[in-house]
This record gives structure tokens, sequence and C-alpha cells, in this order.
């Protein structure tokens, strides 16, 4: 086991962020591990997972940072009370074994079989009869907290309740904990106020429907301003695939907002209202979502967007096939080549002995990675371009290729997807900082023209961006953090399978700005 504090800095801390193999080795059972680590200048909602196999399906919670004010210090109106919603994914089946078999046999893991807010799927899933639209019909033994919903009950434990008050002010504390499936998030009858995203201030953005990606969140201030009664708060999927590929659970996770003095009743009980939910595909909704959000400007301060860049990145994301590896023991080695994932071409590794971050601590990468991973895909091709996918082009080979950074190098990175097997918004998240959204679009990225639409003013600033599909996205980021940082695509599907890559940020000139030896606890590798 290993846990990851996600978009929690560690600056002076590289030792506690948790990735498996790339900063430590995993806590073996029965051995224990204290992660130690200070949050300093960040303020809003993070939080925390397993970072080893497919464990944080079930593995992780809310970090939640204040002001040190208090909530007065917040640049928003102070709300009357928090609520913290996690969305989740949930399979019938142990993910440790499913997540072992898919590397086996080289075989995708299975989509979900539900989502979650707060750890519990809601009135839609098992409780309905197949392809069942309708709500509840009457409520039954109440006191032992069930509903019928004409054919079958359930317990009203399995939907999470938040309760407000008419006319008050709440701050959503949005976490989409999910393995795999970016979520529409959205309340009936109620519009929200995004105020945050990835524990970075935002412009006041106003929207009827949030959309998190997986690692990402957003908080949100909502009035509770409809009329007193019971209203649905819906998580759905949003699936970005072209063309899609096997389907996305169709169910939709629910919780209850309730209001003070809806009164319930024992007969003909009125069903909570239900909002209307994006269709699964809708990618202008989502792209509408990410793209609409700038950074709140406070105190006067101009932007802290580097402008003068040192190093530029052109990194394409994506799907491919690969050979079965010798540990793949399932693995039908007369069959085509086997899924795979890659940025660049490079399908990632991680290693087996030997930490990333130890070996380059020690000074001692051979054998356990190399400096070579490149700042340009090995071949130009269209990208998103359907007569692009091909076998030829679909194919990457594994490695474990790190990207090296000198002290205080400023980063511009073009994140580019790509068609090879389907286009798909892939969530890139960079441990270790926080990175400025220039630009966004769809298509190949055209240099010139993406350039003059920049934005170096108030761009949105996270640790997690969801790519568009079929499309680019621009980051921007200083190097001033040594050490050993994962980026990856935050699908465990595809981390998996090798969308990721490690930055090797190098010391800096003085004890401050070089990396602390490792803690005496530290775990080691059996």
């Amino acid at each position: 086991m290993t846990l990851h504090w996600h978009g929690v800095l560690q600056r002076g801390t590289p030792w506690a962020d948790g990735p498996a193999m790339v900063t430590q080795c995993p806590v073996q059972p029965g051995g224990n591990y204290t992660y130690r680590f200070n949050v300093d200048g960040q303020e809003g909602t993070l939080w925390w997972h397993a970072h080893v196999s497919f464990h944080r399906a079930t593995v992780y919670g809310a970090l939640v940072i204040r002001p040190r004010g208090g909530a007065k210090a917040y640049p928003f109106p102070k709300p009357d009370k928090e609520h913290v919603v996690i969305l989740g994914e949930w399979w019938n089946a142990t993910v440790y074994d499913m997540e072992r078999m898919a590397f086996l046999t080289g075989i995708p893991a299975p989509h979900a079989d539900a989502y979650t807010i707060n750890g519990k799927p809601g009135d839609f899933y098992n409780c309905s009869a197949p392809n069942r639209t309708s709500t509840l019909d009457i409520v039954v033994g109440e006191k032992l907290g069930m509903i019928s919903h004409g054919d079958c009950v359930c317990l009203l434990a399995e939907t999470a309740k938040f309760e407000v008050r008419q006319n008050g002010t709440y701050l959503l504390r949005i976490i989409n904990a999910g393995m795999n499936t970016p979520l529409f998030f959205k309340v009936a009858k109620h519009r929200l106020t995004v105020v945050g995203a990835d524990a970075c201030y935002t412009k006041p953005y106003k929207t009827d429907v949030v959309v998190v990606s997986p690692g990402q969140t957003v908080d949100a201030l909502m009035v509770a301003s409809a009329a007193v009664g019971r209203y649905y708060m819906a998580a759905s999927p949003y699936d970005s695939a072209i063309p899609q590929g096997p389907p996305f659970s169709d169910t939709t996770a629910t919780a209850i907002l309730q209001y003070a003095g809806a009164r319930r009743k024992t007969v003909r009980w009125r069903p909570p209202v239900l909002p209307r939910r994006p269709a699964v595909n809708d990618t202008a909704t989502a792209h509408r979502f990410f793209s609409g959000m700038t950074a709140l400007l406070r105190h006067g301060k101009p932007s802290a967007v580097p402008l003068a860049v040192d190093t530029h990145m052109y990194v394409t994301v994506g799907l491919g096939v690969s050979l079965c590896q010798p540990e793949q023991l399932l693995c039908n080695r007369s069959a085509p080549p086997v899924f795979s994932s890659s940025m660049n071409n490079a399908s990632f590794v991680v290693p087996k002995n030997t930490s990333l971050l130890e070996a380059h601590f020690s000074r001692q990468p051979a054998g356990v990675y190399t400096r070579d991973f490149p700042d340009t895909p090995p071949v130009v091709f269209d990208y998103t371009g359907d007569e692009s996918d091909n076998a030829t082009m679909q194919f990457t080979t594994k490695s474990t290729k790190v990207k090296t950074l000198r002290y205080n190098a400023t980063v511009e990175m073009v994140l580019q997807n790509t068609r090879l097997i389907a286009k798909e918004s892939h969530p890139m998240h960079i441990h270790g900082f926080n990175f400025f959204i220039l630009a966004q679009g769809f298509g190949n990225y055209d240099k010139k023209r993406a350039e003059r639409r920049f934005n170096l003013v108030d761009p949105q600033e996270r640790n997690t961006i969801a790519v568009p599909t079929g499309g680019w996205a621009v980051i921007r980021f200083v190097a001033d953090n040594p050490g050993m940082w994962y980026m990856h695509c935050h699908f465990d599907a595809h981390i998996s399978l090798g969308l990721a890559m490690v930055l090797e940020v190098l010391d800096g000139p003085t004890p401050e700005t070089s990396m602390p030896p490792p803690p005496a606890d530290l775990p080691r590798c059996s």
C-alpha cells in the first residue's frame, strides 16, 4: 500500500508523495510508514488516495485546506455550511484481482458497475427494474428505512443525504475519486457558482452543470433558493471516446438534497426532483465547462504566469498496442499485440526493485531508468486523423524513460491527444506542481493559431487537466521542486497500460533548493 496526497506540492518532502516505485516502495503487510509533509501556500479542496494497483477504487478521502483566517477569509461570500461530495466508482468484484487479471491477459479491466456519491450509489442502482425510469412509488417501513419501487425494496442508507435551509448558501467541495470515468454533476432546480478548482481560486463561474474528470476537484457555491422540498444531486458518466468503446455503466449516482421543513408522508410520497442530465457523449458541454474558467487574481497581484520559456515539449497522449511482456502469463502471444498506451510513443513501466526517487538521490539510475524521454513525438503524423489509426502507428514499446529538467526551468508543454485506437479525453495529472492552462482546443495543435489565444493574464491553474478528446492543451509551469515527479493519465486503466512518464527535477544551488535525504522509516522493496 502507498498513499498519495493529490495536489499537495510536497516542497522539500518528495519522499511523502506516495506513488509506488516512483517515490517509494510500497508498505508491506504488517509494515508502516509515516507521511510527513507541510502544506504551504495552498487553499481549497484536494484529496488523498492509494497509489498502487487499483487500490484507490476504495481507498480515498478528502483533504480540505482552509485559509488561516477561516471561512471569513474566503474570497467569496462566506457559506452557511460546507459539504464534501466525493464521486466514485464501484465494481461488483475485488478490484485488485480485476487489475491483476487485466495485466496478466493484456485485456483492459471492465467499466464500473455503478457510480457513487460519498460511497453510496443512490436510488437508481440495483433497486430499479431493468430499463425503468420512474422513481419512488410508496414509502414503507419508514422506521426500518426502506423504500418500495413497486417490485423491489432498497435501503435508504444507500443514498447520501445533504440537509439545507431555504436561502442558505452552501459550499460544495466536489471530488472525482473515480477510477476511469469523467462525470457530469448537477443538482435539480439549482445553479452553481464555481469558485475554485484543484485548490486554486477561480473567478465566479455560473453554471448548471459541473464536469469533473478523475483526479480533479471543484469548489462550487449553491444557494438553496428552490421551494422547500427534496431534490436529487446526480452524477452521470461522460464518455468522450470516438469511436465509442465498450459501454459505460448507464446508471446515475444520486444523493438527496433535503430542505429543512420538507415533510415525508407514508403514502404516495412525492419523489425527489431529478435533474435533466447531459447526454453521455456531450463533449460540447464538457469543453465549455473546462475552458470557461479563469483564475481569480487577489489583492491586486498580477498573474504569476512565467513569460520566458526555457524548455518546450510537445507530447502525444493516447492509446496503442504493445507486445506481451514476460510477466503477462495469460497473454495470448500468438494473437495480435495487446492493448497499451503511451506518451510520445513511450509506454511507461515502473521499476521492480528500486524506486525512481531512490535511484535519483543515490545518483545510480543505471538499470532503473533512462534520461531519454523525447521532447517531441518520434514520428510526426496527422495525430487526430482517422487514416492514422493503423497497426504501424499504434505500436509502442515499453520503457522507463524520464525527462530531466534543471532547477527553476520554465516548461511549456503541448499535450496532444491522438486518434490511435480512439480519441478520448485524458485527465493528465502532474505530481509536485500546479500548472497554468494557456489554451486548449480540438484537432491538431497549430502553434501560430494557438499562441494568439494564449491567456497569459488570468489562466486557470490546476494539477489535473482533461485534454480535449481529439484535441490539445498547452500548459506552463516552473520546475522549482527537486525530485522525481510522476505525470500520468488519471484513468487507472490507462496508467497501468503505460500512459505516464516522470519529470526528474535536479537540485538547485542551495540546501533549501535541494532534495533532503530519505526518512529513516522509508519502506524497502522486499
